[in-house]
């Protein structure tokens, strides 16, 4: 049996070949970190420093729940819509910390899959991986769905026509096809083809205007608050804030996007936890900040699930389009920045597990020049960009969320095992108090799921089947770790190591 505490040496270990042994087979973590960078003809480079990470967090993370789906939460908890984003934040803080504590100790690019292969076993990691896809693909649809809303709004305000409604919403919500939200995705692919130092930098200066337009939203809708609007905090009882609570925790998903990007860190063990904790305070604080103004500028039982709400508001404080537009224009930027980041998550995802051998071989191709797996970008960009021409966003975002919150789940319970098994393994970062605060985490993400509707369980346990016949087809017998016998790797320089 391989040893999963041993430093590894050049040598070759035996791994068992029933049929249990191979479902719970584990990846050391210095073979993770080893292999960091490689894949097929090429390596990812490492270009990435804090900065950078942190505004991947941030750009994936902040704009999705306020300027999309805010519409969506609002009508279903009232005032306390705010307390919904606050609970959802707390969620994801307790989650925040275990990721923080697994990015520093395995730094690679699979986030919380690679986290649970060295962990918990491979058909654990399996279902882990396949909860990103869902998490990482699907929201990457349902914020270009809302990009399409923000950008009707911009050419309304600027040259008085928008995309007809056939070519510009999804079916089921009055059209034929998505337009808008196919090319926001395409766009994003032509960025990540040219690599991540590149992506990195446009998405900067996109979290820059998505920020700006927040505090100049916060600055004019405060003048339309109304503190009678507050009257009833919890028309809808608490039943109300944690559904709403469960839609929000969409807004969070990309915080963890920053350890995605594990093997493109210049300094992985002490940026990421960093990046990871700093993105989840600010965005947090800009959440409750711009939807506590929302809410005191317009009666909740007049937002109408529109996915341009803030705009909205903006036109009826002001009187006038001009502000309207120009927050419009800030969105589309905003919303734009949030399919770049997260569908680098995804290709950096399933980069890991195409490297692992559980999918084709086609996404962990790195082009030379560029440093970026391509062939991966385009096949994902398709898919998601498909996605969110054809399906509505409600329906997306919950998806979305209880994928999330899975995952989430299972990097809490990778924390507790891995401080078992590994004990004395160097880590950049500890969550405190644990193992109490990761089982609040993995408690608190199972409490949001019951949340969910009954639809969204049913999407989700269908998903699931697709992935574990998927697994059981493809990838049990193609895994790197299937042969009767696999070379135990040297760890790298970077390597976690024991004190």
């Amino acid at each position: 049996m391989l040893d999963q505490g041993a430093p590894p040496q050049n040598r070759t270990v035996t791994v068992p070949l029933s049929t249990g042994a191979r479902l719970m087979r584990r990846k050391p973590v210095e073979r993770l970190v080893a292999e960091g960078g490689q894949g097929e003809g090429g390596a990812l480079r490492r270009s990435l420093g804090l900065w950078q990470l942190t505004m991947i967090s941030i750009g994936a993370t902040l704009g999705t729940g306020i300027f999309v789906v805010l519409g969506e939460a609002v009508p279903k908890a009232g005032p306390a819509v705010t307390l919904s984003f606050v609970i959802a934040g707390l969620t994801a803080l307790f989650s925040a910390l275990s990721y923080a504590e697994l990015a520093g100790t395995i730094p690679v690019a699979g986030s919380s899959y690679s986290y649970a292969y060295a962990t918990m076993g491979e058909l654990i990691a399996w279902v882990c991986g396949w909860c990103l896809v869902l998490e990482y693909g699907v929201s990457v649809a349902a914020v270009a769905v809302g990009w399409g809303e923000y950008l009707n709004e911009l050419l309304k305000g600027t040259i008085g026509v928008t995309i007809p409604a056939a070519l510009s919403a999804p079916p089921g919500d009055g059209g034929v096809f998505n337009l808008p939200a196919l090319i926001v995705v395409l766009l994003a692919m032509v960025f990540l083809m040219g690599g991540a130092k590149e992506s990195a930098r446009a998405n900067t200066i996109m979290v820059c205007v998505k920020i700006a337009a927040l505090v100049l939203f916060c600055a004019i809708g405060v003048q339309g608050f109304r503190s009678g609007n507050y009257s009833h905090f919890m028309p809808l009882g608490m039943s109300g804030v944690s559904a709403a609570g469960a839609t929000l925790f969409f807004s969070y998903i990309g915080f963890d996007a920053a350890s995605t990007a594990g093997e493109e860190a210049k300094n992985a063990q002490r940026d990421l936890p960093r990046a990871i904790m700093l993105s989840l305070v600010i965005v947090t604080a800009l959440y409750v900040l711009v939807a506590a103004v929302a809410v005191g500028a317009k009666p909740w039982q007049k937002f109408n699930d529109s996915e341009a709400a803030l705009a909205q508001i903006m036109r009826d404080v002001t009187g006038q389009s001009f502000w309207g537009t120009l927050l419009a224009f800030c969105a589309v930027i905003a919303i734009a920045s949030v399919v770049l980041t997260v569908l680098y998550g995804q290709t950096r995802i399933l980069f890991a597990m195409s490297r692992d051998g559980l999918v084709p071989k086609v996404f962990s191709r790195v082009h030379p020049k560029s440093g970026a797996p391509r062939a991966n970008t385009v096949i994902v960009s398709l898919f998601c960009g498909v996605l969110a021409a054809a399906i509505p966003l409600g329906q997306l975002a919950d998806a979305t969320s209880i994928g999330t919150l899975f995952a989430f789940a299972l990097v809490n319970v990778a924390v507790v095992v891995l401080r078992r098994t590994r004990p004395h393994m160097h880590r950049s970062f500890r969550v405190p108090l644990s193992p109490v605060l990761p089982a609040v985490g993995f408690l608190l993400c199972l409490w949001m799921m019951g949340s969910l509707s009954t639809v969204t369980w049913v999407v989700f346990g269908g998903w699931m089947a697709v992935g574990l016949v998927f697994y059981f087809v493809y990838g049990y017998r193609r895994s790197r770790l299937a042969a009767p016998s696999v070379p135990s790797e040297p760890s790298a320089p970077s390597a976690p190591s024991e004190k």
